[in-house]
């Protein structure tokens, strides 16, 4: 395994627990009030789509890349 337990048990210790959670969650709703929450989440959505959709394209212009055949180099 290439992350130890100790690095593990420190990214779960840093983890916000159910509480925290709450706290957060109430917090969002306080700076952005209910009407601008679903329209944050939609930005959200789309910003992550988005990403996505890049990520989709570039791995699959690198994969288009791989299965072409090799150009014979010109002879001098």
């Amino acid at each position: 395994m290439i992350v130890s337990n100790s690095l593990l048990q420190i990214f779960f210790l840093a983890m916000p627990g159910g509480t925290e959670w709450i706290f957060i969650l109430l917090a969002v709703v306080l700076i952005f009030g209910g009407k601008k929450i679903p329209e944050l989440m939609r930005g959200i959505g789309k910003g992550v789509r988005d990403f996505n959709d890049a990520k989709n394209t570039a791995k699959n212009e690198i994969e288009e890349g791989m299965k072409e055949s090799p150009k014979a180099a010109p002879a001098p």
